[in-house]
């Protein structure tokens, strides 16, 4: 005779514990790609900022609209506010993009 509970256990997959997996999981629920995506940029002020942004952008969008950033100086000046709106294609789109964007020198922070 056969323990069905033993026999269940084998059955099953493990389930993930990474939280990130859920995460994932539950944007990709929430947007309907293709989308328009606004992402905020954050770094100090440099004359070359807006443009290097729009370069990286279009790296993973050749038809990026320059028109559709918001440019916000910080009340010190000393740090400047991007607000991008990006067309993401799927989640490792907006993903891919995300880590360029993290990933500059001159960005200190992306929302």
């Amino acid at each position: 005779m056969s323990d069905s509970k033993s026999d269940s256990k084998a059955d099953s997959k493990p389930q993930s514990t990474d939280p990130t997996d859920a995460a994932a999981h539950s944007a990709d629920e929430l947007f309907e790609f293709p989308c328009d995506f606004p992402i905020k940029v954050m770094g100090k002020s440099h004359p070359d900022f807006h443009d290097t942004i729009v370069n990286v952008l279009k790296e993973f969008d050749k038809d990026f609209d320059v028109s559709r950033v918001e440019t916000r100086p910080s009340s010190g000046g000393n740090y400047t506010g991007l607000t991008c709106t990006v067309r993401a294609q799927n989640r490792a789109h907006l993903d891919d993009i995300y880590r360029a964007l993290t990933g500059h020198p001159m960005v200190k922070v992306v929302l």
